[in-house]
């Protein structure tokens, strides 16, 4: 009888002790957009984040469906004290976070590192996250624009894949050829509808334009660079099957072979590689761009909204984490984003080898000395003002006006949003 509870005494030991170490586990609540490319991303990282740091838990809420749903819930969640301690949202919703006191500075934690430099944050890529004097984010997945091509159609067109044209007018002309050239095939699509006006920008800061004047009080995308964006995409729609459908439709004509050319965000490398598989010869080609031209970072950073001094503590052992070396390579090995930070790609037991192997991959890297920030509108109508250049864009992509008149149209409406 002694025996016996002797034992029970010692199994309530260490039931007691295994609950109190289950309850000094610190919980990590994060959250993250577009599921069908992170999710399996974002799993793995934090898996491999709880063997590593045992006294933390990673919850995750449920994905966002995008950048814009993402900086929403977040805005309703700070109204309700329901904020996640770590979010990623989009590299152009930063500045809304920073406006309203929500996004946590995390300068003072990177001047804690003591061996910060040698930790593969490059300067230049730390700037996207910056704003105000203060490190509101650190990158996680960056993107630019490239051009998909399936090399059989373009090789029966007569055009070498490694003739790939870098102008709009070729794209538009090789379009026409494969489609020419292979019966029941279409030409090209060019994914305007990318989040936060992301094409758009890409087409104006690649003619060498900007958004606004430097003093964002004024619309300075109405000069020759707009021009040239709004008619590229009126060139597109020309050849292309622009008003047949959305990426979704697009991406499935271009995976099954039945397309030539698409041109959407390098994030989608890792999905359509593998649904074309060995269907056809995937290749990628860089964005047109003029010789003072940009093209803005995509993808997202990660930030800390987590006010409590033990949970930011965690939150910033998992940002370190999952935008480091490990993290950064279970990223890019499960997208086609490339990393912020710049250690995977020289070291052979991370991306060098991966990167030697899927040149396709390096297309968007090549494109890094271009690079310029996914720029947001100021004020409390920067979301709206989002919406009001997708509409316009639309009434030239339905040709339900032309590229001039919309151009005008966009300009007005979008100076009379600016704060005054």
């Amino acid at each position: 009888m002694k025996r016996v509870f002797l034992k029970s005494i010692a199994a309530s030991a260490l039931l007691a002790c295994g609950l109190a170490q289950a309850q000094q586990r610190v919980e990590i609540v994060v959250d993250y957009p577009y599921a069908e490319i992170f999710k399996e991303v974002h799993e793995k990282i934090a898996r491999d984040f709880m063997a590593k740091y045992p006294q933390y838990k990673v919850t995750f809420r449920a994905p966002t469906p995008g950048y814009e749903e993402a900086t929403q819930q977040s805005l309703r969640q700070a109204v309700t004290n329901q904020l996640p301690d770590v979010s990623y949202q989009g590299l152009n919703r930063q500045r809304v976070f920073v406006d309203r006191g929500i996004a946590v500075d995390m300068t003072p934690f990177i001047k804690a590192e003591k061996d910060w430099a040698n930790m593969g944050y490059d300067k230049a890529l730390l700037s996207l996250g910056q704003l105000g004097g203060k490190q509101v984010g650190i990158g996680f997945s960056l993107s630019t624009p490239i051009v998909y091509f399936n090399a059989d159609l373009v090789r029966k067109a007569g055009v070498s894949p490694e003739q790939f044209p870098a102008t709009w007018d070729g794209i538009a002309e090789l379009a026409k050829k494969a489609k020419a050239a292979n019966a029941g095939t279409q030409s090209m699509h060019l994914d305007w509808e990318i989040t936060g006006n992301w094409m758009w920008q890409a087409l104006v800061f690649a003619n060498g334009g900007t958004m606004l004047t430097p003093d964002e009080k004024k619309v300075a995308f109405d000069g020759p660079a707009g021009k040239a964006a709004m008619q590229t995409f009126a060139k597109v729609v020309k050849v292309g099957e622009m008003r047949n459908g959305s990426l979704n439709t697009a991406s499935q004509d271009f995976v099954s072979g039945n397309m030539a050319i698409l041109v959407t965000s390098t994030s989608r490398l890792g999905m359509i590689t593998k649904q074309v598989g060995s269907r056809f010869d995937l290749r990628t080609a860089r964005m047109p761009i003029e010789k003072n031209g940009r093209l803005p970072a995509g993808g997202n950073v990660a930030m800390m909204f987590a006010k409590d001094p033990a949970k930011q503590k965690g939150a910033w052992e998992y940002i370190k984490f999952a935008t480091g070396p490990l993290g950064a390579t279970a990223m890019v090995q499960g997208t086609g984003y490339f990393p912020a930070n710049t250690i995977p790609a020289n070291d052979a037991n991370l991306l060098k080898s991966f990167y030697e192997q899927h040149p396709n991959y390096l297309t968007a890297i090549k494109q890094l000395p271009v690079l310029t920030g996914w720029y947001a509108f100021p004020g409390e109508n920067g979301l709206k003002i989002t919406d009001v250049i997708k509409d316009h864009i639309q009434s030239v992509i339905s040709k339900e006006t032309t590229p001039e008149k919309a151009l005008a149209d966009m300009t007005r409406d979008v100076q009379a949003l600016l704060p005054r």
